[in-house]
């Protein structure tokens, strides 16, 4: 949402109430439908012959009202359900906001009003069994919902959100089937971006494989076993829009999401593109085919080349773990282990453990060995903000659930909510205010706000461990650094069996780590909670492009760039997903970036093929003008923010990993690419004998 500076929008919080965001919501008129009022009929006190009954009217205890109030009116067309008195209050930041602000009277009646709708619909009731709303009346629905206004430029990007709309690219005309069989595409990673890119390669009917280096699907999600591992976005939104999950918890387990995505592999009948345990070792362009040779390493040490017309890199950011240099290291007695590299046999009760680092993975990791009764001592470089997250330990009410099942509607509802208070509602207050007064411990007046918020939320989870406040108060903006979920951090930090260590590290030694001071931490397990080698994208293999040109090269070891992230001069027919200046700094779902840009490479796929088409490469001047309205955009955003470093920036101060726009700017971005961006070359597709094989 594009917010103005001064308004109560922008002193809002990412994911909480900010206590500068005042003032009531004064709601939309109600829209043309039918006004009369039906008197309501109390629901039929259900009984064991109506188990039916029984189930739905338990299940609408646990409803969100203004969902209730949206599926009411797009199913019985009556606009009073959209007015006052039932017109939702504002919904403040990632707060379900589950009563609507209604008197118990109101959410009462709203519940039996959607009982009687409900049990006279005992089929699943779809999204296609409404009339599909236009992009301007869903946002004006959505401004109702929210009691926060939606502009209608979210009005799309919102259908899609909601399944009344695909995001999967459409052929403009038949494709010529000799064409397409002749034509193969490679996808390197079986993450979810490299599931996206399969279902959507498969929809369109394109001959593709994937190579996989694990023996398993998932990514990070095979890989990060460690024990608390789940995400920090919400569950529901950490799903692919053509298949949105039901999820038990409200942020989901590393076990729950690994068995999402091996359903999606099956649902979507990818698996048998997908070739486990198979490494990429390189890829070259060969200039006279017009295509890519492909090295790879089989399980069983075999080498072998194949060429494709198209190589679809998926292998993401976080996936090479970075482990820090530390002296003595190789002198330890005990086990060391990155966190994404966990032993499953690994038994921490009674051990003591040193973890290093406090980012995101230690936030999970720390609880979970507490919880275990490890001795842990946490070795702390910077401190990290962290907001309350009250739903992060909680199922997802049985109620919840069963209306997702039952009514898809629903489910769609609270995604809809969940999309639009976790995503671009905070950028504009992460834009520095160059007369701000209050750097370097803030950027403009809400992120102050932010700060204090976060403070006091600090020292009251603290009010017991006064010398545990001034260690864990950062001296940095607020979203500087990747902003955390408190799950239970601070009051973990507060147990007896953890014990911060704000020092820096000396050196280590073989029974323990020594910090800065001299005094020895002894430990049997030495974690690595130390992420990932973010900025060294597509390290795991070498690509070469045009005249041998290396992409390693190009880039450096921290400053790759690409045209929306995508895609490079001088490397045709070769496609990022979640590649530079991708990741979210703000808010929103991974998931649905990786949605965008499959859209946009599939998209340029089917031209390729329609229009017979060998190549196509980004121009170059439309590459480094991209690239330079990125930086400019970066200057003024907090992740440049020289108080600090964070994982976004290279050694030169780049931001590499994020973007600077909203999600609704790279929606719109990467909605249809235009053919003018590239350069093509016209010819036969190359004869692949190994066509036929891949159908």
């Amino acid at each position: 949402m594009f917010v103005r500076a001064g308004t109560g929008h922008e002193k809002r919080l990412y994911w909480l109430v900010s206590i500068l965001d005042t003032g009531p919501f004064s709601t939309a008129p109600a829209p043309a439908m039918t006004s009369s009022r039906t008197p309501l009929t109390p629901p039929t006190e259900p009984t064991p012959e109506r188990k039916d009954d029984r189930d739905l009217w338990q299940a609408l205890r646990d409803a969100n009202i203004p969902v209730l109030l949206m599926l009411l009116a797009q199913l019985t067309r009556d606009g009073r359900w959209l007015a006052p008195p039932y017109a939702p209050t504002r919904t403040r930041g990632m707060d379900d906001n589950d009563t609507g602000g209604l008197s118990e009277a109101l959410q009462d009646e709203v519940r039996r009003a959607s009982f009687e709708l409900l049990r006279r619909n005992p089929g699943p009731i779809l999204n296609d069994a409404v009339d599909t709303p236009g992009a301007t009346e869903l946002s004006r629905l959505m401004t109702i919902c929210m009691g926060d206004e939606v502009p209608p430029e979210y009005g799309e990007l919102m259908l899609e959100e909601m399944g009344f709309s695909s995001r999967q690219p459409q052929w403009p005309r038949p494709p010529d089937p000799e064409r397409l069989k002749c034509f193969r595409a490679l996808v390197i990673g079986a993450g979810a971006s490299g599931i996206c890119a399969s279902v959507a390669l498969r929809r369109a009917g394109i001959p593709f494989v994937v190579y996989e280096r694990s023996d398993s699907i998932g990514g990070t999600w095979s890989d990060n076993t460690y024990p608390g591992c789940g995400v920090d976005t919400p569950s529901h939104l950490y799903s692919f829009s053509f298949a949105p999950g039901n999820w038990s918890k409200y942020f989901a387990r590393q076990p729950e999401i690994l068995a999402y995505l091996e359903r999606c592999v099956d649902q979507f009948d990818v698996r048998d593109r997908i070739e486990l345990a198979t490494t990429v070792l390189s890829a070259d362009y060969d200039e006279p085919q017009g295509c890519w040779t492909v090295r790879c390493r089989r399980a069983d040490g075999s080498e072998s080349e194949q060429q494709f017309n198209v190589v679809i890199s998926a292998v993401g950011q976080l996936n090479v773990p970075s482990i820090p240099a530390f002296d003595g290291a190789d002198r330890f007695a005990g086990l060391q282990v990155h966190s994404a590299r966990w032993p499953d046999d690994l038994d921490v009760g009674g051990r003591k453990v040193a973890v290093i680092g406090t980012g995101a993975s230690a936030m999970q990791l720390v609880p979970a060995l507490a919880e275990a009764h490890a001795q842990i001592a946490l070795f702390q470089r910077s401190p990290q903000w962290a907001v309350p997250a009250d739903k992060y330990r909680r199922d997802v009410p049985w109620g919840v659930r069963y209306l997702i099942d039952r009514v898809p509607l629903y489910g769609a509802w609270y995604r809809s909510r969940l999309a639009w208070s976790s995503s671009d509602t905070i950028h504009a207050s992460l834009r520095l205010d160059p007369k701000w007064a209050g750097a370097p411990y803030s950027i403009n007046a809400a992120n102050s706000g932010h700060r204090r918020f976060l403070t006091r939320h600090l020292a009251q989870e603290l009010s017991d461990r006064p010398d545990l406040i001034a260690e864990l108060l950062p001296r940095y903006p607020p979203f500087a650094k990747r902003m955390l979920l408190d799950n239970g951090w601070y009051r973990c930090l507060a147990r007896p069996e953890v014990k911060l260590v704000s020092s820096g590290i000396s050196t280590i030694v073989p029974d323990g780590i020594v910090d800065d001071t001299g005094r020895l931490h002894r430990a049997d397990v030495i974690v690595y909670a130390t992420g990932f080698q973010t900025l060294r994208m597509l390290g795991s293999y070498d690509v070469r492009g045009r005249g041998g040109v290396s992409l390693r090269d190009r880039w450096g070891e921290d400053d790759a760039r690409a045209y929306l992230g995508i895609t490079v001069p001088e490397f045709p027919n070769f496609f990022c997903l979640y590649g530079p200046n991708t990741g979210l700094g703000h808010g929103g779902s991974a998931i649905l970036l990786s949605e965008c840009s499959t859209r946009y490479v599939v998209s340029i796929l089917q031209r390729m093929i329609l229009d017979e088409l060998r190549t196509i490469e980004v121009k170059q001047d439309v590459f480094r003008r991209y690239n330079e309205a990125l930086d400019a955009a970066h200057e003024g955003m907090i992740w440049s923010h020289p108080s600090t470093t964070n994982w976004y920036r290279n050694a030169a101060g780049r931001v590499v990993t994020n973007m600077p726009w909203r999600v609704v700017d790279y929606w719109r971005m990467t909605r249809t690419p235009q053919l003018t961006d590239f350069n093509s070359e016209s010819a036969d597709l190359p004869a692949n004998p190994q066509a036929e094989s891949q159908r």
